[in-house]
């Protein structure tokens, strides 16, 4: 079984989401046979990373209104990321852009470090201020989990993957993704948002019976038991 999840590393539903689908995934007992790729979502392609600006002060702009306004509603979320076990810290959160962070996650793809990479990031913004569109901490991250430094470094003072990225953003508006997460189950099954483990686990078992071949007809002749006889 494939699952997709289209997110942007700043986006705090997406942490969020991941936290209650491994939840899920956790109960499932055909687990080890789900391939989980991370598609690339950029809420803000054309987001700059401005020295001083706080995270408060950019969500009540694009808001229309004001940083109290703005911290309000990042308190709303610290308290539903707890609620999960996150640790959100918003008074240290640094905006900026997430395209190399987003190449980064391709590259660590290549190393079988996918979902290793994707967590790794979403912890350096939200619980330890870190600037995911910094190269330095770029390659201090990807080390962390396992990436070759000289690697991180090439990739990212070139437009290596950066095509790969713009094809998962127009891919999420193929397959109506308007935001994020979203989440996709064998090309067939979609789900919108952070959703309570137990829809997730709902969406799992159903994608998986699917999956299992369908017996027709009852054992006839030239059939073998799993106990050794044969007829």
């Amino acid at each position: 079984m494939k699952v997709e999840i289209w997110s942007d590393v700043v986006c705090p539903f997406c942490y969020i989401g991941k936290c209650k689908f491994e939840k899920a995934l956790e109960g499932f007992d055909a687990k080890e046979k789900v391939e989980i790729v991370w598609r690339s979502f950029q809420l803000d392609p054309d987001m700059k990373y401005v020295p001083g600006q706080s995270v408060h002060e950019y969500l009540g702009k694009r808001k229309g209104g004001s940083a109290a306004e703005g911290k309000r509603m990042n308190d709303a979320m610290t308290a539903m990321a707890k609620e999960v076990g996150l640790e959100y810290d918003f008074d240290r959160a640094i905006i900026t852009n997430t395209m190399d962070a987003h190449r980064l996650i391709h590259l660590a793809k290549e190393h079988g470090m996918q979902g290793q990479m994707k967590e790794r990031l979403f912890k350096a913004y939200y619980t330890e201020g870190e600037n995911v569109g910094d190269m330095d901490t770029l390659v201090q991250l990807g080390v962390e989990v396992g990436l070759p430094a000289d690697e991180i470094r090439s990739i990212l003072q070139s437009d290596t993957y950066k095509q790969e990225v713009k094809m998962d953003q127009a891919l999420a508006a193929q397959v109506g993704a308007r935001g994020v997460p979203f989440f996709v189950f064998n090309d067939k099954y979609a789900l919108s948002g952070a959703q309570p483990p137990e829809v997730f686990a709902q969406v799992l078992d159903k994608v998986w019976e699917e999956e299992k071949p369908q017996v027709i007809g009852e054992a006839g002749e030239g059939y073998c038991n799993v106990d050794g006889t044969c007829n």
